[in-house]
């Protein structure tokens, strides 16, 4: 299977008033094309400072990462990053804010507008293009903020807590839609998250840190046997709290 992104010992040391802060120490891994990988561990472990370092909006202490084999030493359009907050422009149609992206890269064009809105009807939210992202529910918002990381067309998805600031109902349904669009399009995703059973429910692997200096612990393969893999329906597999016991053990002896 090719490897995506494989991260060569990985290692992020902060300065603070305190001193010398060791936030992350040695990690190695690789994410394979069509994964879905999800990162756990205590607070304060380094998770986000992980995701930020593999979008290159931070340069680690030691280390580097490599994206289809090429280095990456900045941000790219290669690479999608979806945080906590869905960060719509209220004062922009979704629509427009679907297409901020290409804005920003100077790259709309007829094409790109048709992509934009056969993404938006595929995914539920056509007639919604013309309305402001606080006339929408906080699901479909999430709906929006991905379609609109999808249309600069990365390789992989980062995602940062990406479903934490919806209330649980909701939730659960949203991690239900994300999965299927980003399975629907082909990605390969990395999501951080402190829900062990958000991880398990959509993960092909799970990778739990220690606490700080984050180290990686362990590496659970997540294998499931339910007859068609989503979120929901994982999460009634008979092996589902079999790897929530195993993965609340292990942050459980660093907490």
């Amino acid at each position: 299977m090719k490897s995506v992104v494989e991260l060569h010992s990985i290692s992020m040391k902060y300065q603070s008033l305190n001193g010398e802060i060791n936030a992350l120490e040695n990690i190695n891994f690789s994410v394979y094309d069509g994964e879905f990988v999800c990162i756990v561990g205590p607070s304060g472990c380094g998770k986000s400072t992980l995701l930020s370092i593999m979008s290159g909006l931070l340069a680690p202490t030691s280390g580097y990462i490599l994206l289809n084999g090429e280095r990456i030493t900045g941000t790219s359009k290669k690479i999608g990053y979806m945080l906590q907050k869905d960060h719509l422009f209220e004062w922009r149609t979704i629509l427009q804010n679907v297409l901020l992206g290409l804005e920003i890269q100077r790259s709309i064009t007829p094409q790109a507008k048709e992509r934009a809105e056969e993404l938006l009807r595929t995914y539920g939210l056509i007639e919604f293009r013309d309305k402001y992202p606080n006339q929408l529910s906080g699901g479909m918002r999430q709906r929006a903020a991905l379609i609109r990381t999808l249309m600069t067309d990365p390789e992989i998805l980062l995602l940062d807590e990406a479903f934490s600031a919806l209330d649980y109902q909701t939730r659960l349904a949203v991690s239900d839609d994300i999965y299927a669009i980003i399975k629907k399009e082909g990605k390969t995703a990395i999501l951080v998250t402190h829900d062990i059973a958000e991880a398990i429910s959509m993960a092909n692997r799970v990778i739990i840190l220690s606490k700080r200096p984050g180290t990686i612990k362990n590496i659970y393969e997540i294998n499931l046997s339910c007859p068609e893999r989503t979120p929901l329906n994982s999460r009634e597999a008979p092996e589902f709290r079999h790897y929530f016991q195993s993965i609340w053990k292990e942050l459980d002896i660093h907490v």
